[in-house]
């Protein structure tokens, strides 16, 4: 089994710079939301961030976790590792039905408006001990999109908490536009290769536990990252990403979104098939 992803899991530096990207936040059009409420969504506008959502009842969510089980001992076999499960939604149909989820997509459309595009999927799997960290960081500086409109919604597969390295926010930081990063390729303990520096004097961060089949949502331009795994349990999640469909993708990222909710007005968005593979 090819456990590569279909695309780089993060462009280059040099790669971005050919991209010209508005990296300014983008507040919620929504005025009347249909699945969360006004103030949930004037929240997410001034914190950059949602969580502690349920979406999917403890035998739906087990039944995935079964399943995730499954494909990680796969994966595993072949060479890849924990993390290496990315833009799952082109290979594996499980994932491509979770990222089309409706009840995920209702959420997302009460923050992005009615036309939504799923471009995004990565296991981020911290097994029991792991000592990787991810730095503190904004999602919008790894990808070749323009404007930063896109939300990032982190299914928890296991249960998460401050022992097993559950997310960590800065809220408020989305509206500080992009902001300089330093990189870190060649860490050893860094799952991402970015690190914004002295992110802990622009706000107070929070842990954001969650039980498995919760979400958290945030904005692209939030400050995150976790800590390692101290414990003896793992702690998967799994990332899906969703923009407005008026946002433009470059360096061949268009051909991985796919249309949930709406339409892509003038067909920027490649629109993959569901793939046959498991």
């Amino acid at each position: 089994m090819d456990h590569r992803p279909t695309f780089a899991m993060v462009p280059t530096d040099a790669e971005l710079r050919t991209v010209p990207r508005d990296l300014s936040y983008h507040p919620s059009p929504v005025r009347t939301p249909r699945t969360l409420t006004a103030e949930q969504v004037a929240r997410f506008d001034r914190d950059g961030h949602l969580s502690g959502l349920r979406i999917f009842a403890p035998d739906e969510i087990a039944a995935h976790r079964a399943y995730f089980d499954d494909l990680l001992a796969r994966v595993l076999a072949t060479g890849g590792d924990s993390y290496s499960i990315s833009t799952a939604h082109l290979r594996y149909a499980p994932v491509y039905d979770l990222l089309r989820e409706p009840r995920i997509v209702a959420v997302v459309r009460d923050l992005l408006g009615d036309d939504v595009v799923a471009w995004g999927s990565h296991y981020f799997c911290k097994m029991p001990g792991d000592g990787k960290v991810v730095d503190w960081h904004q999602d919008a500086s790894y990808w070749p999109l323009t404007p930063a409109k896109t939300v990032t919604v982190w299914l928890a597969i296991d249960d998460a908490r401050v022992d097993n390295a559950c997310m960590r926010y800065i809220p408020g930081t989305h509206r500080l536009g992009h902001l300089t990063y330093a990189l870190n390729e060649g860490a050893s303990d860094a799952v991402l290769p970015q690190s914004v520096a002295g992110a802990e004097s622009l706000g107070t961060p929070i842990d954001v536990e969650l039980d498995a089949g919760m979400v958290a949502i945030h904005s692209d331009l939030l400050l995150h990252g976790s800590r390692a795994n101290t414990s003896t349990r793992r702690r998967c999640g799994l990332t899906l990403r969703y923009c407005a469909a008026d946002v433009r993708a470059g360096l061949g990222w268009a051909e991985k979104g796919t249309v949930v909710a709406g339409r892509d007005r003038d067909g920027h968005w490649g629109d993959p098939p569901r793939p046959t593979g498991r």
